[in-house]
């Protein structure tokens, strides 16, 4: 009776045996599908932009290179910087207004009781409809003359809020905020129950309460979390264009001309596609710098919630 040989160990490289390929091979085969959808679709609009900020076209004629005329107009023009800061401030109050209420919600949600499951379904019905169909709808709500104010006889309501500068701002975050609260305290949702239970029934015996258990494990376990979401909301906002162009169209004056609707009006409206390039390409660099900026401050380690806190 002949002992069994021992197996033989692996060879370097990721190689079991002859014929036997990596795991790595595999592995990057799988993923020239989605580089290539990304090469097609990401890289090579974003290369044509920028090419097209070089030139002048009308969007039918010929296109007919310009040098750095574009940049020049669009960098001198007096309406960049009120645009930018409008773009910035409603970036920076959706985020304030956005960011506390979906982690609340997103922890509230986290429960195992069957209602909270409802109200999750529930909360998440603004996020399927369309920018255009929430604006119209609020725009209808709010008119002075014949909305929800004048039918309820509520004088609060009957304001004439798309036509004062600070309400209409405040009405563009209040319905971009309702828009998307529901989709990042899904994201705080899934976050909290990746939690590990053992860490909240230690805090327990310790005497600790909710608030304290909040503070204390949550909102450290939800560092990276927050960072993603924050990430998302704040490159997000440089993208605002259906929503505010059906409910305010910019306006009162330029109170809500968000960078993203100051490219439509020149590239769609006064046909200059150059300078419209222009202002695309300052948005791919504002959103690069910000998404930079929010992962330095999340720090450069790639572990988990649980092995970073």
């Amino acid at each position: 009776m002949t002992a069994a040989a021992p197996p033989a160990p692996a060879r370097a490289g990721g190689r079991t045996g002859p014929g036997q390929v990596g795991r790595s091979g595999p592995v990057a085969w799988m993923a020239l599908p989605a580089l290539a959808f990304f090469l097609v679709f990401g890289i090579v609009p974003l290369v044509g932009v920028l090419v097209l900020s070089f030139t002048q076209w009308d969007g039918l004629g010929a296109i007919n290179p310009a040098g750095f005329s574009n940049w020049r107009s669009v960098l001198s023009d007096p309406g960049l910087p009120h645009a930018l800061f409008v773009t910035f401030e409603i970036m920076i109050l959706s985020w304030a207004v956005q960011t506390p209420l979906s982690l609340l919600l997103g922890v509230f949600l986290a429960g195992r009781q069957r209602y909270r499951a409802f109200l999750a379904v529930l909360y998440f019905v603004p996020l399927l409809l369309s920018s255009a169909a929430i604006a119209i709808t609020y725009k209808a709500l709010l008119d002075p003359n014949f909305g929800l104010g004048a039918g309820l006889h509520i004088g609060f309501l009957t304001q004439d809020w798309l036509g004062r500068d600070g309400l209409a701002l405040g009405v563009v975050i209040f319905v971009v905020s309702w828009q998307f609260i529901p989709f990042h305290s899904l994201i705080y949702q899934g976050g909290v129950r990746q939690i590990p239970t053992t860490m909240y029934e230690a805090a327990s015996i310790d005497g600790a309460g909710r608030v304290r258990q909040f503070f204390s494990i949550t909102l450290p376990q939800l560092k990276y979390t927050i960072i993603t979401s924050s990430t998302l909301m704040v490159v997000g906002s440089l993208t605002f264009f259906d929503l505010i162009f059906v409910l305010t169209a910019g306006g009162p004056g330029d109170a809500t001309r968000v960078l993203a609707l100051d490219m439509y009006k020149r590239g769609f409206q006064a046909n200059l596609m150059g300078p419209a390039s222009v202002i695309a390409v300052l948005l791919v660099l504002i959103g690069l710098a910000l998404a930079l900026i929010l992962r330095r401050l999340g720090g450069s380690t790639t572990a988990s919630q649980q092995e970073g806190a």
